[in-house]
């Protein structure tokens, strides 16, 4: 008889477990989702504002903190995010509590397109709208500019933007009609003919040398036209 009432009483916890655990699993299914803000990944919050974050995160579909946590679909709020031409890549993720956390990281902005249409490059050669709420502080981009080949501008902008003495020193690049490249300096009004992107280095290494002779002469400003063309010597044109 005492073995009876044992096994009762462990079936009796067993069938309490179950029900307080469908209970318990029920309500957190139910629990109404709070959006946390979200976090910026580098940069923190240049291009985009949370704002803009939480409009994404509704677009196209109910309220999501009016929806219970058990409807949410992560993968779509995901890709809501990243439609955003700001964004580089978004994460969203939820906690058991129902909070919902967004990582964004933005992208990256390395040269100003400045033609018929204005817009950015990013890091990765892709197109970026300007913002609204942030100006970048990267070369200009002038000349015959196709949106739909932006390689040459994107091989030597990328260049300037890993070069700490060019990031320092180019502030517009210029694409002629027929496909090759100038540029021009910070402080000083003459223009540089970089021509082709072939052996790019090597013109790059000259014409650091030439800047830094210049530059120690002071005679940076008698200059018109210096010319890269040719990787095995500097032509300067004066005024």
């Amino acid at each position: 008889m005492r073995i009876k009432f044992n096994y009762i009483k462990v079936v009796g916890l067993l069938v309490l477990v179950c029900f307080l655990f469908a209970f318990s699993n029920q309500r957190n299914k139910e629990r109404k989702v709070n959006i946390q803000p979200p976090h910026f990944v580098g940069e923190n919050k240049l291009f985009i504002t949370d704002a803009t974050v939480s409009k994404l995160l509704i677009q196209n579909q109910p309220r999501v903190t009016q929806q219970s946590k058990d409807i949410i679909d992560l993968n779509e709020l995901e890709d809501a995010l990243n439609s955003n031409s700001m964004i580089k890549k978004a994460e969203v993720f939820m906690s058991i509590n129902g909070e919902l956390y967004t990582e964004i990281e933005q992208k990256r902005p390395i040269a100003r397109v400045s033609s018929n249409a204005s817009y950015y490059i990013d890091d990765e050669g892709g197109f970026m709208p300007l913002s609204d709420n942030y100006t970048a502080r990267v070369p200009l981009v002038t000349g015959t500019i196709n949106k739909k080949s932006l390689n040459t501008i994107y091989t030597f902008a990328k260049a300037v933007d890993e070069d700490e003495f060019l990031k320092k020193h180019v502030i517009e690049i210029h694409q002629n009609n027929d496909g090759t490249i100038d540029f021009k300096v910070r402080k000083s009004d003459f223009k540089v003919h970089l021509g082709t992107l072939k052996k790019l280095n090597k013109k790059i290494n000259n014409f650091k040398a030439f800047y830094q002779k210049a530059f120690k002469d002071k005679t940076l400003d008698s200059f018109e036209m210096v010319n890269l063309k040719f990787d095995k010597q500097v032509i300067c044109t004066k005024k």
